[in-house]
């Protein structure tokens, strides 16, 4: 009876749900207060929507891909901006080639020497020591370069500053990819060179080491040559004779081992003077170097400092009693060298080391108490089931004392395998390792 009773109920609350709807309409039946169905109806306003909102996208894209590359194309503008409250000096905003300087002065106010019958034609061709495609009114003096005025650079090779130049900006020269030499009047009060690299004044700081600096030394130590157009060409060699254009330590170049080496040591080597205190940010960013002394003094090494300089195989660092200003290597050079970072040092910046894959070794001196964020990241990777590059980290310092300091954020190297990521192991009060033989 109360099963009846069950089912009875049951019928009422479903009869209750169910919709009154003629057959005939059971395709086109409108529920009140909603829209009418799309059954047979037709969606080509639909479709022109979709297809207007995906053009809508394409363009945006390449709108604004048009206006990012347009930016860091070679345009063949100079900009200048007057300084406030300096009247007659000038900041250099923006240097933008044409393709054809490859030489240029900071010094008065630049313009492009055009033809005037032809806008688009250039007076001139580059010259040694000058370039009469580039106009100069020295009554305008620049005084400053602003930041990323030489951002991205593929064609200039040679920068010469004024000694009314009193104020660089540090991410001047970024990611100028021909540049070899950056010169600075002997009579500037703020900086120097050293034959093509900047310092500042007093030489506690090196600011920038060209990123085709090596270009330069290969046709100063004999290892290229100058054709009849002035065009550097190469007179590298491998194991068999045929000229190469690159000499790299890798398993499909046939090269002579002390041949590679001489070359290194003669052009991809760098020796740091002695009065250097720091290295600046971004300083030997893409720097194709092979070795590296640093002096024992430094304190400290800037945000970026040797970032993707992939190509260095070992840091060593050295002291010596008397001031060296050398920074050719020669035998026998130093009284004291020893491996890795020198004792001394305080700080190393943000991605210092990232992607240096070419380090197989580093040691931590217990005289650092700042590591920025990433400082060595992607410095290790893992090919054929090993890892290479930076495999483990030395740290003079115990542990607690270690992490007492200010420690960035994924400061260690990590190596990926498949989903799984790692960190390098840590060896703590750890001994320096000795000199190679």
């Amino acid at each position: 009876m109360s099963k009846n009773k069950i089912k009875t109920k049951k019928s009422q609350v479903v009869q209750d749900e169910i919709l009154d709807i003629p057959e005939d309409e059971i395709w086109t039946y409108q529920i009140e207060g909603l829209a009418p169905p799309k059954i047979n109806a037709s969606y080509k306003n639909k479709k022109g929507a979709k297809i207007a909102f995906v053009l809508f996208i394409v363009f945006a894209i390449i709108f604004s891909l048009y206006f990012s590359v347009r930016a860091l194309l070679n345009t063949g503008t100079l900009e200048y901006k007057e300084i406030e409250g300096k009247s007659g000096e000038y900041e250099l905003i923006q240097f933008s080639n044409n393709g054809s300087i490859t030489e240029f002065y900071v010094d008065g106010i630049a313009s492009l020497n055009y033809d005037t019958e032809d806008a688009g034609m250039l007076l001139g061709e580059a010259q040694a020591g000058q370039n009469d495609v580039v106009a100069y009114d020295r009554s305008k003096t620049v005084t400053k370069i602003h930041e990323y005025a030489f951002n991205c650079d593929g064609t200039l090779q040679k920068i010469y500053i004024s000694a009314d130049v009193t104020d660089i900006d540090i991410n001047a020269f970024y990611s100028c990819w021909a540049l070899q030499c950056i010169y600075v009047d002997e009579n500037n009060p703020n900086y120097c060179d050293i034959d093509g690299v900047l310092y500042n004044k007093d030489m506690t700081e090196i600011l920038c080491y060209p990123i085709d600096h090596d270009r330069y030394l290969r046709l100063k130590e004999g290892y290229a040559h100058l054709d009849e157009n002035g065009v550097q060409v190469s007179d590298l060699v491998d194991a068999n004779g045929n000229i190469i254009e690159e000499l790299w330590d890798t398993k499909d170049t046939n090269y002579d081992e002390a041949y590679f080496e001489e070359y290194n040591l003669k052009v991809r080597t760098y020796v740091i003077p002695s009065t250097v205190q720091k290295i600046g940010p971004l300083c030997f960013n893409y720097a194709n170097l092979r070795y590296v002394y640093l002096p024992e003094g430094l304190k400290e090494i800037g945000t970026l400092g040797f970032f993707d300089a992939g190509q260095i195989n070992a840091i060593y660092s050295y002291k010596n009693d008397e001031i060296n200003m050398e920074t050719k290597y020669t035998e026998g050079m130093f009284q004291t060298v020893y491996p890795s970072l020198p004792e001394g040092l305080e700080k190393i910046g943000s991605d210092c080391f990232t992607k240096d894959r070419g380090l197989t070794y580093m040691y931590i001196p217990s005289s650092v108490t700042y590591i920025g964020h990433h400082a060595f990241w992607d410095a290790v990777y893992k090919e054929g089931g090993d890892l290479h590059g930076i495999s483990e980290m030395n740290v003079a310092c115990d542990e607690a004392t270690f992490k007492s300091g200010s420690i960035g954020s994924q400061w260690l190297p990590k190596y990926d395998y498949m989903l799984f990521k790692k960190n390098i192991d840590v060896n703590y009060s750890a001994e320096r390792m000795a000199m190679p033989e």
